[in-house]
């Protein structure tokens, strides 16, 4: 076994990128109040390649030198946009038939080993605040929760580690149906 060097890992060019189909999830941070979590979201969402990011509240923007210490350039690739009211934006993709799901422990969240992700439908994941979780509003807004099984003492994650599991789900879901084809 040879770690592989930079020049050799398949990269595509960000143009390349910007134009390449994506998976069909969006990601908003909910009041995310830690500029190096919303650069990590980049970064994930980058190597999963979502479609979009939406930055509510007080969730930081770019361009800044501190979401850009995470994300590595990902601010560049991936799709963006702020909205002050989360409301607005989870309206607007219940409008566009997206499925709302609040990544949160509630009284019905699933467990996400358990949630079946379907191939064809079009998800929002929001992650919440890394003190206050998914803000209220949101849970009303959501079609359902999910929640990451969890053993010890906390049952809470860091929100952009959060994020990167959900997402591995996700793919993980739509890899092992493109295989059965």
């Amino acid at each position: 076994m040879k770690k592989l060097e930079t020049s050799e890992i398949q990269r595509v060019s960000n143009e390349i990128y910007r134009t390449m189909p994506k998976n069909p999830w969006v990601v908003v941070l909910d009041n995310i109040r830690s500029l190096h979590n919303v650069g990590s979201f980049f970064r994930t969402a980058d190597a999963f390649a979502i479609e979009k990011i939406y930055l509510c509240g007080i969730t930081g923007t770019p361009p800044n030198r501190e979401i850009q210490k995470t994300a590595l350039g990902a601010t560049e690739t991936v799709a963006w946009e702020y909205f002050q009211q989360i409301k607005e934006v989870l309206q607007n993709l219940k409008a566009q038939d997206y499925v709302i799901i609040s990544v949160e422990h509630t009284d019905q969240s699933i467990s996400l080993e358990k949630f079946i992700v379907q191939s064809q439908t079009k998800y929002a994941l929001i992650f919440g605040n890394e003190v206050f979780g998914v803000s209220p509003e949101a849970i009303e807004l959501s079609d359902l929760a999910i929640e990451i099984p969890q053993f010890g003492t906390k049952h809470s994650l860091n929100v952009s580690v959060s994020g990167g599991i959900v997402l591995w789900h996700f793919l993980q879901h739509k890899l092992s149906t493109q295989s059965e084809k």
